[in-house]
């Protein structure tokens, strides 16, 4: 068995200005119709935005991707399972990267404040 770890952090303010030019267009780029329903149903939107950005960041650090433009920003899916332990799952492309590595689990931490927000991920391999 093996691991890889990644890490990110991001300002909030980059997703709240990103979001204010491009709008829409910029949040259906990044993240899936569950990540948009999830975030806009939070008080602060841009932080939950913030923070699974930040972990799909971390992912793509932990899966040591030569070429991380194979990816798109969608096939990383960060969710809550019941008891609000995030999740990430894996689509398309993603998806192939995590079969053939051999990567058994992934495990994601996110945190948020008012301007920055973190995540890691730890990837386990078989």
């Amino acid at each position: 068995m093996s691991m890889n770890a990644g890490i990110d952090i991001i300002e909030v303010s980059r997703i709240r200005d990103a979001v204010e030019k491009w709008g829409d267009n910029f949040i259906r780029k990044i993240f899936t119709p569950s990540e948009i329903r999830y975030s806009e149903n939070r008080r602060n939107s841009f932080q939950h935005y913030a923070a699974r950005f930040a972990a799909k960041e971390a992912c793509i650090k932990a899966l040591c991707v030569s070429n991380r433009y194979l990816i798109q920003w969608t096939d990383i899916e960060v969710l809550n399972d019941g008891d609000g332990k995030p999740t990430v799952k894996f689509h398309n492309e993603a998806g192939r990267l995590k079969k053939k590595a051999g990567i058994s689990e992934v495990i994601i931490s996110m945190s948020h404040s008012k301007e920055y927000a973190v995540a890691s991920a730890i990837v386990i391999r078989k």
